[in-house]
């Protein structure tokens, strides 16, 4: 039952990501484009606007690269999960506990740095779009306010992020 639900909440959140993703939306000439295309690169719909500004080119570029799959982030997830699996399974009632807090805390923090990560990046695509509209016509359109950093509760809006500065 516990692996079942593992599997339930693992699948319901990266199909609710990828939903998100997909709908993000620009407003260009009264007409809405998409801003992450069918691609595999994120703010690639906007690519053939901010093409005509190359500092809006170069933050778009920034943002695509920061938007890659992150190798330590998936290798510590993994970790997470693995010490919380191994901690549901193991018969020591000491261990057990101790694996399963390991693991959650490991899951739960690399959720936050790769969330803070992702957030901070989408400044960049706010950037490309901000030095565009600064030189170029048509205005693009983009309320960052829709995007996927922030939970919407009708009129309360909560939003997960966090600056790091070292």
């Amino acid at each position: 039952m516990r692996v079942f639900l593992i599997f339930l909440l693992i699948f319901s959140s990266i199909s609710a990501h990828a939903v998100e993703t997909c709908s993000r939306v620009a407003i260009i000439n009264y007409q809405e484009v998409l801003i992450d295309s069918n691609t595999s690169e994120k703010g690639e719909g906007l690519r053939y606007h901010l093409e005509k500004d190359p500092i809006a080119l170069q933050y778009l570029n920034t943002y695509q690269k920061n938007s890659g799959i992150r190798w330590p982030s998936a290798v510590l997830g993994t970790a997470g999960t693995g010490l919380l699996l191994y901690g549901f399974f193991n018969s020591n009632s000491e261990d057990r506990r101790l694996f399963i807090i390991a693991g959650t805390t490991t899951i739960l923090v690399n959720f936050l740095v790769a969330r803070t990560l992702e957030v901070s990046n989408e400044a960049n695509l706010n950037k490309a779009i901000e030095e565009y509209n600064k030189r170029n016509l048509p205005k693009i359109y983009f309320s960052p306010e829709a995007s996927q950093s922030q939970i919407n509760f009708s009129n309360i809006k909560l939003g997960l992020v966090q600056q790091w500065t070292f």
